[in-house]
């Protein structure tokens, strides 16, 4: 008895029990919920909560059909905010891309208007999840085009992917330009 004491007792297994019992005083799961803190007045840390994505269900995919769980209406709105520069938009859809039979279909948030009579149109790419949700999140590129004596102007698509635009009609000096911005305001933080 008096050896497995002096075992027990030895600087070596004293620090192993001590990370033993370290070890399992920490927490091994991630809740889904920020923890509670108290307001900050550190500006890095109040910059980095300001770019946290927040996300929101838009729509809903059901044998091949588009569900809109936020009204056209209010997705024009919230478009016509987010070109911010006159630009008023007043059609909206979700398209599918899918290049092939094999890839993952993407979905994208498509708005459509007009800003002093020339094209404007801005795409953002949707989240789907498993069950056929589709989510706008404020961490998603937007896509934008504006034209230039084009009266319609078209994604081109790479992989599912936006990388180019073309002009309805190809007549000399139309063209549609393409600006890709980070991040979106398309839902503010309440």
């Amino acid at each position: 008895m008096n050896r497995f004491l002096r075992l027990l007792l030895s600087p070596l297994a004293f620090g192993g029990m001590l990370a033993l019992g370290g070890l399992a005083a920490c927490e091994t799961t991630k809740r889904g919920f920020p923890e509670v803190t108290t307001p900050s007045d550190n500006d890095d840390v109040l910059s980095r909560r300001k770019l946290e994505a927040i996300s929101k269900q838009v729509a809903e995919v059901s044998e091949g059909n588009v569900r809109y769980l936020v009204p056209r209406d209010q997705l024009a709105a919230a478009f016509t905010r987010q070109f911010g520069d006159g630009t008023v938009v007043d059609k909206t859809m979700i398209r599918k891309v899918q290049e092939t039979a094999k890839d993952k279909a993407v979905y994208y948030l498509v708005g459509i208007g007009l800003r002093n009579g020339m094209y404007r149109a801005m795409a953002i790419p949707l989240q789907s999840s498993t069950d056929n949700s589709l989510y706008l999140s404020s961490n998603a590129a937007r896509y934008v085009i504006a034209g230039v004596g084009c009266t319609f102007c078209f994604f081109n698509f790479e992989k599912n992917e936006i990388v180019g635009t073309t002009c309805e009609e190809n007549t000399g000096g139309s063209r549609c330009d393409l600006r890709v911005e980070d991040n979106n305001t398309f839902f503010p933080r309440r």
